[in-house]
């Protein structure tokens, strides 16, 4: 990367392509209104955005409880179990609860700042290395990005991942324009500092773009090899360190702590090697033996055509023809210039391209091939390299056509011609939702298209042509982005957030199926093996009665029981019930009345999505058994034991069906189904008539065909006998 950009030497802006110069303070003023612009899609609503994901949520308040809760991230007051990731991402929102109490929107507002701060840092990253035009694009790019909105409206992990690694590319990019030795080698190490915290965000997401950093360097580094390759492990040493000190602080923790939630032993190592790494990509685990590989179900089958699928193409594809284009342009060019067979203008900085290019090849075929757990907004990683690799094509393209290239606009023009036409067909697959708006697109990039070959002939109608350009490319995108449902509005709540057709955000307008059925682009829910369907939960999918949707009609997630979204036991949307219901209220009052100073008031079997609304509507200590999907072995059967004896706990909320939630989550064998069977041996159902309660399971229960089926919850006391 050069050392000084035009941007920042003269007292002038160039706009790309017109090589017209503007004021120098226009450049601050439109970087502004990108700002704010961002902030407005970020945060408009604020207040009304809820809880977002309620499982995150609900550890927020937990890890506002105690100093170990904040640093392990534990998900319930009492400090069982954590989250399953590092709990970098939830700090900032901990932080915020505090400052402004716990709301909705207190919890929103961190993430809101961090993606700001993202598309700011892109736009200096960019700025260093292609000029202030260019940056300004990249961070308009960044900034309408739809799944980049959803994401920043929620409280998922991945909006402060992304401010990490652009700023860790930032970091990378000043240490290659730094003339002093010691000062790059000092920017090269801020760099892997910033992927450790990336890392203790989500795990070995941040490690994805380590290929790209390091090839950026050896490409672009000034020195001998040697040198190059001894800073690198250098900045390395430093990466993980800053990446594993949480990991070896759970790891030789002298006192009680937390199960890691999602691991297999409670420890985080297996959480980076299992659930959040190699799990994740070749699908063998969830984890802990739980609902397993379900990852088609929300973002559509493995392969290299997943992310231009109905799920997730409205999300982040939009440029991603462009930005492939954009490769061709900069490998093309360099083999040529190193052949000494062009003259197409300035070119950008190589290690730019390869900074980018890589990040968005090795991060694009993980998450297209990916056989474990994947969720469209996972792509929001992409954005940052889309962002840049637009941005820079056009600038490309600007310099080449000025240097008197005559493929420049041709090759322009095809860009924004294959653009809309993608733009057109992802609109089209959901003609009922804004379906004339894939006619505007086309009408406008036609336009575009012969005015950027007309522009070959005269001059004066590029800049119109390129203003155009930008419009015919960016309107689709725009128009998903200002299109995001708020916190619960689309499936799966706070937990699946995505923007544009809310049909096509679970499953392409599908839901889980069994027995073949379901709607048209959904996935097949596929039971992991050894797990099986207890007898009488009729309604789950694959089980007896999965002939049709397991959901309802509206495409969201199969319910849990105790999420809080209907009456009676209550179900909900997995990741955005965060009230109790009167049924549920009732039996934490019965249960708070009558535990007698125990230190846990209740016991929620089947999971964090069960005790959310518990935890978030209440100020009882109440637990949710066995992590995220009730499949983590805590507490172990041990551990209710000692509870149950020593007073510590004595009222249980679980299924009252053979094996119950357990034998669902994991198999006979599992300790999800261990904890089902000891509670059914050592605990006394309560009538529901003692806490006032409904004798029958409620209407919603019976219809739904939810995980629970048409199982109702009841409620177990467990004192010692």
């Amino acid at each position: 990367m050069t050392s000084t950009t035009e941007a920042q030497t003269s007292t002038v802006v160039r706009l790309p392509g017109t090589g017209r110069a503007v004021p120098r303070w226009a450049a601050p003023a439109a970087l502004g209104a990108i700002l704010l612009l961002s902030a407005l899609l970020y945060g408009w609503a604020l207040g009304s955005l809820g809880w977002g994901n309620s499982y995150y949520s609900a550890a927020v308040k937990s890890m506002g409880r105690s100093w170990t809760n904040f640093l392990f991230g534990a998900f319930d007051p009492a400090g069982v179990v954590t989250v399953d990731k590092p709990p970098a991402a939830l700090w900032p929102q901990v932080i915020s609860s505090k400052i402004f109490g716990l709301h909705g929107w207190a919890l929103i507002l961190p993430q809101l700042l961090e993606g700001v701060a993202a598309v700011f840092v892109l736009h200096r990253t960019v700025r260093r290395w292609a000029g202030e035009g260019t940056a300004l694009i990249a961070a308009l790019v960044m900034t309408l990005t739809p799944i980049t909105v959803a994401i920043n409206r929620d409280n998922n992990p991945d909006t402060l991942l992304v401010l990490f690694l652009v700023s860790a590319a930032y970091a990378l990019t000043r240490a290659l324009q730094s003339q002093a030795t010691r000062r790059g080698t000092w920017w090269l190490c801020a760099s892997g500092f910033l992927i450790g915290c990336g890392f203790l965000t989500k795990m070995m997401a941040a490690w994805m773009v380590l290929p790209a950093l390091a090839a950026a360097w050896l490409v672009g580094a000034s020195g001998p090899w040697l040198a190059r390759i001894v800073r690198l492990l250098i900045a390395g040493a430093v990466c993980a360190v800053s990446s594993l000190w949480w990991v070896a602080m759970v790891a030789w923790w002298p006192g009680e702590q937390p199960y890691i939630g999602g691991s297999t032993d409670g420890g985080a190592w297996d959480l980076v090697t299992g659930y959040n790494g190699l799990g994740r990509i070749f699908g063998e685990s969830d984890g802990s033996g739980g609902m397993g590989n379900i990852g088609g179900a929300f973002g559509g089958e493995a392969g290299l055509l997943r992310l231009f699928n109905d799920q997730v193409a409205g999300q982040i594809s939009w440029l991603l023809p462009a930005s492939g284009v954009a490769l061709i342009v900069a490998i093309v060019g360099a083999v040529l210039r190193r052949r000494g067979k062009t003259s197409a203008g300035e070119s950008l900085a190589g290690s730019g391209w390869v900074l980018w290019g890589a990040w968005l090849v090795v991060s694009g075929l993980v998450y297209s091939t990916q056989e474990g757990i994947f969720h469209p907004y996972y792509t929001t990683q992409l954005a940052p390299a889309v962002a840049a690799l637009t941005a820079g094509l056009a600038t490309a393209l600007a310099r080449a056509h000025r240097a008197g290239a005559i493929w420049a606009l041709p090759v322009g023009a095809g860009t924004v011609l294959a653009s809309v036409i993608w733009a057109a067909i992802v609109i089209r697959r959901v003609p009922s939702w804004n379906g004339w708006l894939a006619w505007l697109v086309l009408v406008i990039g036609l336009a575009v298209v012969a005015l950027m070959l007309a522009a070959a002939l005269n001059a004066r109608l590029l800049p119109v042509a390129l203003g155009g350009a930008l419009l015919a490319v960016l309107l689709a995108p725009a128009a998903w982005a200002v299109s995001v449902p708020g916190g619960s509005g689309s499936a799966m709540g706070g937990g699946n957030p995505s923007a544009g057709p809310a049909s096509m955000s679970f499953g392409g307008g599908g839901s889980f199926r069994g027995g073949g059925s379901g709607g048209a682009g959904g996935s097949d829910f596929q039971l992991p093996e050894g797990m099986e369907i207890p007898e009488g939960l009729s309604g789950m999918p694959g089980g007896t009665n999965g002939g049709g949707s397991a959901s309802g009609t509206d495409g969201t997630m199969p319910s849990f029981p105790g999420n809080g979204g209907g009456s009676g036991s209550g179900m909900g949307r997995l990741g955005g019930a965060t009230t109790l219901t009167s049924e549920q209220r009732k039996i934490l009052n019965y249960a708070t009345e009558n535990s007698k100073g125990a230190r846990i008031t209740l016991a929620v079997e089947g999971g964090a999505q069960s005790a959310a609304a518990f935890i978030l509507d209440s100020d009882a200590t109440v637990i949710g058994m066995g992590g995220f999907m009730g499949s983590d072995d805590a507490p172990s059967v041990a551990q209710l034991e000692k509870w149950t004896k020593s007073g510590a706990l004595r009222y249980v909320l679980g299924s009252d069906s053979s094996g119950g939630m357990g034998a669902m989550m994991g198999g006979k064998d599992s300790a999800a189904s261990q904890r089902s069977t000891w509670i059914g041996e050592n605990c006394t159902k309560i009538p529901a008539k003692e806490y006032g309660g409904s004798t029958t399971s409620s209407s919603n229960d019976q219809a739904s065909g939810g995980m629970m089926g048409r199982t109702g919850t009841t409620l177990y006391d467990c004192a010692a006998k």
